[in-house]
């Protein structure tokens, strides 16, 4: 039995905005939790301990990280080469140059020859020994259309069309590989991709070039007896029978507010050949919270957002405060409050909404069907307006001068 720790998407350097700077190391503090959820995952790989760690691409918010980032995830991973645990590291779309040629900010661990380190930059199988036995990963990194295509071949194609053919050209590749593998021996599939089944999170915001979707079918092979995704991250098994399961492990870390209710882990896999048990365990993360409000219609909206605030647990946790108001309601807030309010939390970030006009009912005066001088149309949308009835008068006599040398016209509304 072979003991696999499986995780992905790990994007170190990311999420500086909800962090603040550490006066006693100058680094950003959602570095410093990316750092210390990092070495969560490290210290299970070295307690346990796991007899390989499989890493599903996405280890920078770019290709070009600075160098204390880079030494952030380099200190933990270092950590499995002191304890002679293999790693492959795969290359994930964040990972690539922007030509997408190549994996930039992980191809630095094959250039140093760091023992039992695998970079997968490409399609390959790697045979490794672990203490357990041996065992095949067949790595798939991120795969653009000018990586299987040249341009001649899809500019007269449709995206439809195009993206059966690259899932085509994908196939035959992959069936290459696997004629290679020996079926005697464990296999893991190791892919940074983004399958047709998947449930998104926050890498719909984060993409960055232009990938494809796979189908989960090319995936659920028999000679494969595990198959590790990164790419998405939200965790999720994409093949309930578990034969093979399918596994985004997801982000290590909560990136931004799109992943606020999702739990954090990576994945323990016990492997032999022909079946594969797994476990996903939960990181305790930092806390992203929520609170939004509409006090549009409050005769008291300070009390109102007051209360809202009391109700959540904020303390350490990177919160945004979202309310809708109106305009004439600006005043009535107390934002020094707020403030000390929300002093306790992590990190915050305060966002009044004005309730937008438009949203109310359109008036019949003003509709398709009627044409209505500039100056009756006006009266009759500041009519409509109390909250700018102290300056309707004024508008009014701008508008009239404005209006006054032109020749009349009718305005459709």
């Amino acid at each position: 039995m072979i003991k696999i720790l499986h995780l992905s998407d790990i994007h170190m350097g990311s999420g500086f905005s909800h962090g603040r700077i550490n006066p006693e190391t100058g680094l950003n503090t959602r570095l410093e939790d990316f750092a210390a959820t990092l070495s969560k995952c490290m210290d299970r790989a070295i307690s346990e301990p796991v007899d390989l760690v499989i890493f599903g691409g996405d280890a920078f918010p770019d290709s070009t990280p600075p160098p204390f980032v880079k030494e952030a995830f380099a200190c933990q991973f270092s950590r499995l080469v002191d304890a002679q645990i293999p790693t492959v590291l795969l290359v994930g779309n964040h990972d690539q140059h922007s030509q997408g040629q190549g994996g930039a900010s992980l191809g630095i661990y094959r250039t140093l020859g760091i023992p039992k380190f695998i970079v997968g930059d490409r399609l390959d199988t790697h045979l490794i020994n672990t203490r357990s036995g041996p065992v095949q990963v067949v790595t798939l990194p991120w795969l653009t259309r000018s990586t299987l295509m040249t341009r001649s071949e899809t500019e007269s194609l449709s995206m439809g069309d195009v993206n059966q053919l690259l899932t085509e050209k994908l196939t035959i590749a992959m069936e290459g590989e696997i004629r290679r593998l020996n079926p005697d021996i464990p296999t893991v599939l190791l892919a940074h991709l983004m399958a047709d089944k998947a449930s998104l999170g926050a890498e719909r915001f984060l993409a960055v070039g232009k990938g494809f979707n796979i189908p989960v079918s090319m995936l659920t092979r028999p000679c494969f007896d595990y198959v590790a995704l990164g790419h998405v991250h939200k965790h999720q098994n994409l093949n309930a029978s578990n034969n093979p399961p399918v596994i985004y492990p997801g982000s290590i870390e909560r990136v931004d507010f799109s992943e606020e209710k999702e739990d954090k882990g990576f994945v323990l896999v016990n492997l032999e050949r022909g079946k594969a048990e797994w476990e996903f365990c939960t990181l305790p993360v930092r806390v992203f919270q929520t609170i939004k409000v509409n006090v549009s219609e409050s005769e008291n909206p300070q009390a109102e957002l007051v209360k809202a605030i009391g109700k959540k647990q904020i303390e350490d946790a990177v919160v945004r405060l979202i309310y809708q108001l109106r305009s004439e309601q600006l005043d009535l807030i107390d934002n020094g409050e707020l403030h000390a309010l929300l002093g306790e939390a992590h990190s915050y970030t305060i966002q009044p909404e004005l309730v937008s006009q438009l949203a109310r009912p359109r008036l019949p005066e003003l509709n398709t069907n009627n044409s209505i001088e500039p100056l009756e149309a006006l009266k009759t949308y500041l009519a409509s307006r109390e909250d700018l009835k102290d300056v309707a008068e004024s508008m009014l006599e701008a508008a009239q001068g404005l209006l006054g040398g032109a020749e009349e016209v009718l305005v459709e509304f």
